[in-house]
């Protein structure tokens, strides 16, 4: 059901917010009926992509990782998802009082999954990884994705849609700097040994 709702919210159908917010969702039914599938496809994309198709270096032969190492890094990027999400849950439903918002955890976990959804299907990508493609599709997503954030929270949250936009700049901003925390966490796993290993396909 939540699944569908989410489907809905794509299309910014602004009763699908309506009720979300009445029926209540836990965060357990956040991660069971949505985030662990979709959380599961960029690494999984990526894996396929980077260890069957590989990318071009422009002279016409294309780098591939090996299984080994693609594997790790999937794994460690699924994680990171599943967290990067409740990290941003958390950090909303920390801010809503100052914007007179009075939700629970759990509405700002839905609020949360809803906005990354366009960004998790971006990232089929993975599939065929050529950088024009993927930063190009990745950049459409995250448009979409502060569409739906802004037209969302006002509805989600309860709260006029001038606090709302004050609110969604926010959680934009928390969202950029997590997003700049995994890619900066890379180099910290790389000395850890979970570092990606090159053949040349």
């Amino acid at each position: 059901m939540l699944l569908q709702q989410i489907s809905g919210v794509m299309f910014h159908q602004q009763n699908i917010w309506k009720m979300i917010r009445e029926r209540r969702y836990t965060i357990q039914e956040c991660y069971t009926h949505v985030l662990v599938w979709l959380c599961a496809i960029p690494p999984v994309s990526f894996f396929i992509g980077t260890t069957q198709v590989g990318w071009s270096v422009g002279t016409g032969s294309y780098v591939k990782l090996t299984t080994d190492s693609a594997f790790m890094i999937a794994v460690v990027f699924y994680i990171a998802l599943l967290i990067g999400v409740a990290f941003i849950a958390n950090v909303i439903h920390w801010m809503e009082k100052t914007y007179g918002a009075q939700s629970d955890l759990a509405h700002c976990m839905v609020l949360a999954t809803c906005t990354a959804t366009p960004l998790l299907l971006a990232g089929i990508t993975g599939l065929w990884p050529m950088l024009w493609f993927v930063v190009g599709v990745g950049l459409l997503a995250l448009a979409y994705t502060v569409y739906i954030l802004y037209s969302g929270v006002p509805e989600l949250m309860n709260i006029p849609a001038d606090r709302g936009f004050m609110f969604s700049t926010s959680i934009l901003t928390v969202g950029m700097v997590v997003l700049v925390s995994m890619l900066a966490s890379t180099v910290v796993l790389w000395d850890l040994g979970i570092s990606p290993r090159f053949i040349s396909g």
